[in-house]
Order: structure tokens, then sequence, then C-alpha cells
């Protein structure tokens, strides 16, 4: 067995104390975030819009769900694996990603308009934070308004005990968001039990079969179950859900 040379030993040795006053030299960053005392009005405005931001980036996840097309979407998506009888096939994970490329894909326009009306001027100082505000949930409104039905969204006027809106600019958010979300549930649901009438016809069909040749200990959901998804691949129905779904929010 041979040795590395001592000259080689000794000068790699010497590269890494070279290198040791480098690495202590090196410097991170410090990021502290607290309460202190303004000095001038200007500190307290932009503490408090950090402030501001920190709670919307909070709640966006909460605004993502509440305020576009992923309640229909994960709804239906989940009634028609629960149709299938595949138990947890596709799992929770493929489903909520699915949901989500979906929503962005629904919400891309709504989007764009948003970025376009009120984060550019704001990020080129052209417009306020509040008119940002103000112009960005426009497009919002306007996407939740053609999803709500006039029922659900006369049921929170009557409930808010307010004037009846004669326009859709009358109409407060606080009462829109409720009543496009009743909506969507509503929608959802319609759509989930016509993704569930064929399943439920092929599992009467196969427990009656399995009654009439008398085998009644055997689970007509496990002979069902090959037959569903037979069914369910020659129709191509994960690509009809899917058109479906897209389509229902074309106005």
């Amino acid at each position: 067995m041979k040795f590395p040379n001592k000259n080689i030993v000794l000068a790699g040795f010497g590269m890494l104390l070279s290198l040791m006053p480098v690495q202590a030299a090196l410097t991170f960053p410090n990021i502290n975030i607290g309460l202190g005392q303004a000095n001038t009005p200007q500190d307290f405005t932009n503490g408090l819009q950090i402030l501001i931001w920190l709670t919307i980036l909070t709640l966006a996840p909460s605004i993502l769900i509440m305020a576009t097309s992923f309640i229909r979407i994960v709804v239906v998506l989940s009634l028609t694996r629960q149709a299938m009888g595949a138990g947890n096939l596709p799992p929770n994970q493929i489903i909520t990603s699915l949901a989500l490329i979906l929503t962005f894909f629904i919400m891309a326009p709504t989007f764009n308009q948003i970025n376009e009306k009120a984060l550019q001027p704001y990020m080129q100082n052209q417009i306020t934070q509040q008119a940002a505000l103000e112009r960005g949930i426009v497009p919002i409104r306007d996407f939740m308004f053609k999803q709500t039905h006039e029922k659900e969204l006369a049921l929170f006027v009557r409930m808010a005990k307010i004037e009846k809106p004669k326009t859709k600019d009358d109409v407060p958010t606080y009462i829109l968001l409720p009543s496009f979300i009743l909506s969507e549930l509503k929608t959802a649901f319609t759509i989930g039990f016509v993704v569930y009438l064929p399943f439920l016809v092929i599992d009467i069909v196969v427990s009656s079969v399995l009654v009439s040749m008398g085998m009644m200990f055997l689970p007509p959901t496990m002979i069902a179950l090959p037959f569903k998804l037979i069914m369910f691949v020659m129709v191509d129905g994960w690509y009809l859900v899917v058109k479906s779904l897209v389509e229902s929010f074309v106005t």
C-alpha cells in the first residue's frame, strides 16, 4: 500500500489553512422585524405598509381558494374519484394539484387584468396603494358576479338587512363573497351528480346480477370497480370532466 507524498499532503494542508480566513470573513445578512419608535411619519407609513402586505400574503391562500374557481373544481374532482370507488386513487395531492393548475388556467385572464390595471401601475408609482386595491378587486368581482346566482345573492342581501342594490357596484364585497361560495358549491354538486349517475347505474346492474345469481355475500363494489374503470377509460373520462369544468366558467 502506497502512502501519498508528504509534500502533497503538506501542500493540501496549507491550502486548507489559507482558506480558513476567507471562510471566517464570510458574513450573512441579518433580518429583524420588530416594533420600535418611528422617528418620522414616513417610517411609520413604511412599517404600516409592510404589516398590510404581510397580512395580505397570509390571507392569500384563503383568497385563492374562496374567490376563484378552485371550489367547484376540487369538489367535482373529489366526487368523481368517489363515484369510481377507487379508494384514494388519485391521491389527494394529485386532486389538489390538478385543481390548482386548472384554477390558474381559468383565472389567467382575470389575473392579467389585475396585473395590468393595478399591480404594474402601483409598482411604477403611478397610482397609490388604495387605488391599486380598488382597481385590483374589480376583475375579481366581475368574475364572481358571473358565477353567482341571484337567489344566493338575494339571501345574503336580506340577511345583511341592507337596501336592495340597484347595480352591481352597490353590492358590497362582503356580501358577494359568501354568495359566490354558496353558488359554487351548488353548481359543483350539480355537476357531481351528473358525473355520479353512470357509476351508480353500473353499481345497480352489478348488484342485481349478483343477487340473481345467488352471490349475495360477494361485495358488489369489488366486482363493479373494473367495469367502472373500463367505462371511464373508454369514454376518456378525465378529458370530459376537465372539459366540462373549464367550459362551465365560459360566459
